[in-house]
């Protein structure tokens, strides 16, 4: 699943328009404007598209996660070079204060059967044996689950 389908799909479900997400982005320290925003949010076979690196995604997850739950005291936000669909599951995670029971729930919205065994590997440290990618169907169905469930319409 490419980045900026993570950003088209969380900008459509949670109603955010391009201030927005300028402003969620600057809450991680990252200054964007309007134009570039507008282009990663283009369709892929549009000649204005501009993919999003991960670095930018990241910013974008850790402005969410502040937008939401609000900014932790003494601690600087650290924007990953790297994303796994793993580390987006997890952002989107605290973002929205979910417990594994919610992100089942969601997941089970979209009509994707997920065990909690299932769940809980997702978010293990990668050297631990019970560790488990997330694939890309987990992902995109959970993202279509968060769409059902905070945008029903």
């Amino acid at each position: 699943m490419s980045n900026n389908d993570i950003l088209r799909s969380l900008r459509y479900t949670f109603d955010i328009n391009d201030f927005l997400m300028i402003e969620i982005f600057g809450m991680a320290g990252v200054e964007v404007d309007r134009p570039t925003v507008a282009n990663w949010l283009k369709k892929d076979d549009d000649e204005e598209f501009s993919p999003i690196y991960d670095k930018d995604l990241s910013a974008f997850l850790n402005g969410f996660i502040v937008l939401k739950r609000g900014k932790k005291e003494g601690q600087e936000i650290i924007n990953e070079k790297s994303l796994s669909n793993n580390q987006v599951l997890r952002k989107l995670k605290i973002a929205l204060s979910l417990i594994d029971e919610d992100m089942l729930n969601i997941l089970k919205a979209a009509e994707f059967r997920l065990s909690k065994h299932e769940l809980s590997a997702f978010f293990r440290n990668p050297k631990q044996s019970q560790y488990r990618d997330c694939k890309d169907q987990v992902l995109r169905n959970f993202l279509r689950g968060l769409q059902i469930s905070y945008r029903p319409n």
